[in-house]
């Protein structure tokens, strides 16, 4: 029987078999017989059109966020992922993937457009667009993507302190969070991996700590050499909690940006500064001593030296070593020697 009644439900259910032996079998929404039939002549149709002509099945949005939901759960950027799909349900929850053209993705970009800055909204579009790409290229749910046009960004930001900007700032820190900043500043680990830094992921005697794969960003484990003034960090942090490394009144921190933050770098008299730029500011210090970019690539925990380019030039001195590598290539060749050697008429014909 195509439709059936169940014992726990009012509405008229649909069973349909397709020709590959697929089962189908559902609730048609309403009560009314004359409605349900219409609905499973449609499901039907579709079958038949899939089967015969090749035609793929609408797949809903909503499918496809549920699949990368689950296909991603191992994104460091998961739960930021999560709450741009929610914002988006209201503009694509209730399309199929067919349905969500250029026009569509345009209404989306001028309402985040009226919340966020722009290189936000680009966040928002890459997200519509790598769940588009993937229902193409791998779970073949649909035959093209629309262009998806993000806006220009501006070169990104590079804020780093000075060694006095530093120590004003550190001087205007209440004890928790003066630790928790100069742990970034000797170690350079994102807020988070400092934040749930655990006893049981340090090895104070061989100077070592690490952070685990599912901790990192890249979702790589990070190793992070202890120098002296992180394990100074370290040995004052010791017996304050039986887990966690940075407290504050006996437990556990669970934030470093906030009104205190803020405060005291207006008190320190620094400006246009994020936590973030902690890290900056200590790749920047690194590179300034000679760390090689592969060098400071592992430190950092970045999955490709792309993030760290943007530093290269903060050391100079130190390719100009390198440079110097072949100036034995050149020895004993003296242009000034060459030159002399010539006569006035090969000058006049070369002038």
């Amino acid at each position: 029987m195509s439709l059936f009644k169940r014992k726990d439900s009012p509405n008229w259910w649909i069973k349909l078999t397709a020709r590959n032996g697929r089962r189908i079998q559902q609730s048609a929404g309403t009560a009314d017989k004359v409605k349900a039939q219409e609905l499973h002549d449609k499901l039907k149709a579709s079958l038949w059109d899939q089967e015969r002509l090749g035609i793929k099945p609408a797949r809903s949005w909503r499918e496809a966020v549920v699949r990368w939901l689950e296909e991603t759960s191992e994104k460091a950027s998961h739960s930021d992922d999560k709450s741009k799909l929610v914002w988006l349900h209201a503009y694509l929850g209730d399309l199929t993937l067919d349905e969500i053209t250029r026009d569509v993705i345009d209404t989306v970009r001028q309402a985040k457009l009226k919340e966020v800055k722009p290189s936000t909204v680009n966040r928002y579009l890459a997200l519509i667009r790598s769940i588009l790409i993937r229902a193409r290229d791998e779970w073949e749910w649909i035959d093209k993507v629309p262009k998806v046009k993000l806006f220009k960004e501006t070169v990104e930001r590079e804020r780093a302190l000075t060694t006095e900007e530093a120590k004003r700032l550190l001087d205007e820190l209440p004890e928790h969070q003066r630790a928790v900043v100069m742990f970034a500043l000797a170690t350079g680990l994102r807020q988070g991996n400092i934040l749930r830094l655990e006893w049981s992921q340090i090895d104070m005697p061989q100077r070592h700590a690490w952070i685990r794969a599912g901790q990192s960003k890249s979702r790589r484990p990070i190793a992070v050499p202890l120098n002296d003034a992180a394990m100074r960090v370290l040995r004052a942090q010791v017996g304050k909690h039986p887990e966690r490394v940075f407290t504050v009144r006996g437990k556990p921190l669970q934030k470093a940006h906030n009104a205190i933050w803020t405060e005291a770098l207006k008190r320190a008299g620094i400006s246009d500064f994020r936590w973030h730029d902690l890290r900056h500011t200590w790749a920047t210090w690194q590179r300034k001593a000679g760390t090689p970019t592969h060098e400071l690539q592992r430190l950092g925990g970045w999955l490709t030296g792309a993030m760290v380019e943007r530093y290269a030039h903060l050391a100079p001195d130190h390719l100009a070593s390198a440079a110097g590598n072949i100036d034995g290539m050149l020895a004993g060749y003296d242009l000034a020697t060459r030159k002399s050697s010539l006569n006035s008429s090969t000058i006049r014909k070369t002038a």
